[in-house]
Parts: C-alpha cells; sequence; structure tokens
C-alpha cells in the first residue's frame, strides 16, 4: 500500500517508521524542505516532498499536521488526490474535524491515535510509539464502510486498541483524561514558580522527583498542542476544567476546617477509582 503521511513530526514521523517496517511504500510532505531530507535520512519516508503532489500515488493520506493549519493542509491536498484515496486525520478534537473537514472529501475518516511524547518535531518521532495505545475512530454516517475498514486495519497494524465512538463522545472523554490534565499540569507548574521565597523555589526544583515529574511532564509538553486543545475542544473543556475546580474547593474546605474523616473517605474513593483509567 502507498501511504502518505502530511506532516511530519512526532506523529507523522512515528507513523511512517512503522509502516515503512511493515512494507507499506510511504510519502511524505511538510512545509520545509530540511524536515523533507531528514524524513529520507531517518527512514521515515521512501519519497518526501515540500509540494503535496507527490501524494498522487497515495492509497490512504494521514493528515498529521496542528490542528490550526489542518484545514488548510487538507484544501492544499485535494487537487492532488486520487478518487478512491481514503483521507484520516490524526487531531485531538473530533467535533471541528467532522464538521470542517470531514465534508470536504467523501472517503475521509476522523481518527486520533492517542499517543505521544513530551517532545515534538521529527527527530522525537520512534518506532511502536503506538503499540497498546488507543487509537479512536470517529467515522460519519455517510462514511464508506471500506474506507473506516481500511484505516481501522491500519491502525490495528500498529498494535493500537481501535474503538469507534461520535466526535462529541470523543470530545468529551478526552476533556477529562487528555485535554484537563494539560492545564492542570501547566497550572502545577506555575503555581510552583509563583513561590516568592527564591530560596524556597530554588530547595522545591532541588527536591522535586517522581511525583513532580509525573505530574508535571504533560503540563510542561508542546505548547501548541495545548493552545489546540483549548480552543478547538472549548466547551468540553471548560466543562471539566469547572468540575475540576469544584473538587479542588472542596478538597480545601475539608483541610481547612480539619474534615479528616471526609478528606479520608474521598482519598479512598480516589485510590479505588484511578485503576479503572490505568489499564
Amino acid at each position: 500500500m502507498v501511504i502518505g503521511i502530511v506532516g511530519l513530526g512526532l506523529i507523522g514521523g512515528s507513523l511512517g517508521l512503522d509502516f515503512r517496517s511493515q512494507g507499506h511504500r510511504v510519502l511524505g510532505v511538510s512545509r520545509k524542505s530540511e524536515t523533507c531530507e531528514r524524513a529520507i535520512s531517518r527512514g521515515v519516508a521512501d519519497q518526501s516532498s515540500v509540494s503535496p503532489e507527490i501524494l498522487r500515488q497515495a492509497d490512504v493520506v494521514f493528515l498529521c499536521t496542528p490542528l490550526g493549519v489542518m484545514e488548510a493542509a487538507m484544501d492544499e491536498i485535494l487537487p492532488y488526490l486520487s478518487l478512491d484515496a481514503v483521507v484520516t486525520d490524526v487531531g485531538s478534537v473530533k467535533g471541528w474535524v467532522m464538521q470542517e473537514i470531514a465534508p470536504k472529501w467523501k472517503n475521509f475518516v476522523g481518527g486520533h491515535p492517542m499517543a505521544g511524547t513530551a517532545e515534538s518535531g521529527i527527530e522525537a518521532a520512534q518506532r511502536k510509539l503506538f503499540v497498546n495505545c488507543a487509537y479512536v475512530l470517529t467515522p460519519a454516517e455517510t462514511t464508506p464502510s471500506e474506507a473506516v475498514q481500511q484505516v481501522e486495519e491500519l491502525a490495528r497494524s500498529l498494535q493500537s486498541h481501535v474503538y469507534r465512538c461520535s466526535p462529541d463522545e470523543h470530545d468529551r472523554a478526552v476533556a477529562w483524561i487528555s485535554h484537563l490534565p494539560v492545564m492542570v499540569s501547566a497550572s502545577l507548574i506555575s503555581a510552583c514558580i509563583g513561590e516568592a521565597d527564591q530560596a524556597v523555589l530554588e530547595l522545591a526544583k532541588k527536591l522535586a522527583s517522581s511525583g513532580f515529574r509525573d505530574t508535571s511532564r504533560v503540563g510542561g509538553g508542546n505548547p501548541e498542542l495545548g493552545m489546540m486543545m483549548a480552543k478547538y475542544n472549548q466547551k468540553a473543556l471548560v466543562r471539566s476544567l469547572y468540575a475540576y475546580r469544584e473538587q479542588l474547593d472542596q478538597a480545601i474546605d475539608q483541610i481547612e476546617h480539619s474534615d479528616w474523616g471526609a478528606l479520608e473517605h474521598d482519598l479512598h474513593a480516589t485510590h479505588h477509582n484511578r485503576p479503572h483509567f490505568i489499564s
């Protein structure tokens, strides 16, 4: 199969490495010629170009650009797609994608591989990034079943766990477990660096260990990705932030009033419930 990848960053680059290892021919498109050159040297793509004309041969095209430029990227590649080509995306928000981009192409399948690292760019690309990760598909009712099946088979070949749901269900779910954690984690970092006593702040930096590393990781990641989550999933994210603030207010009240019984009850509940989210 000939697979096109538009956007050769962490996700696009990692897809290229995995698909080429399976024997697929990969065609990469990037706005920067140096990224195209690096894609070839790193083994991400068989051919790479700044021109989307290279995609004429592609059977399936993965849109791996940031959400902010995805619509423009889609418009650029449309004239070069074969009539039977399937297009899918990897965006972390699906409602906007399915509303604004999917109608442009009959064989469009909304997708979201839920994998990543704190790094970005083609140098961060790695093999087997998607192993055991969720890969969500959000096809429209009018999406041809053959197109959905083709993307699903490719996703499964990455050893991902494939799920199908509506765009709205996806966006509400990821607001809780992906977008909210980014904002919470970023707020944690901001709160820490707001310590007025410089000596205490420097000591805190020296003492920070696994607990801080784990809880601050996503907040210290790619700022552009966090911005896109907030902008394109605004309604669901704000809803989850308000709910989180209520929980913080409750914890503050319990601690201020020495309500240790209530606090212990809540901590037991979170201890019990966390494993249901972590497989």
